[in-house]
């Protein structure tokens, strides 16, 4: 049996921008996704602290180093900045693998979304 379980979460960091008229996406500081073992164009789960929102959108390589945390397109309009978000992605694994995969977990430094 395939199941679906946590791969990576970027837990607690603070939306620096949000952009509506882009075409859509998340932008996320190259930093923090090689931290939390993500890639661009991996489908994630963004959970918004603030108001409980949760969006599905895929990820778009941010400036390095810049801490950016960037909701483009319809996702801008389901935040504000300063807003904490958490990002998740998921992968499928048979049900015995997924009994002892351990998920990258980050938490980093808000507001300024630096790992220490």
């Amino acid at each position: 049996m395939i199941i679906q379980v946590l791969k990576s979460k970027i837990h607690r960091v603070t939306v620096t921008e949000a952009d509506v008229n882009y075409i859509g996406s998340i932008t996320i500081d190259p930093i923090l996704l090689e931290a939390a073992n993500m890639i661009e164009g991996e489908r994630v789960q963004v959970l918004n602290c603030a108001n409980g929102e949760r969006l599905e959108t895929y990820i778009i390589l941010g400036e390095r180093g810049s801490g950016v945390i960037c909701l483009n397109g319809p996702a801008a309009l389901k935040c504000t900045v300063g807003d904490i978000v958490i990002v998740c992605s998921y992968a499928q694994m048979e049900f015995e693998e997924a009994k002892s995969f351990k998920p990258w977990v980050i938490f980093p430094n808000t507001p300024t979304n630096t790992l220490v």
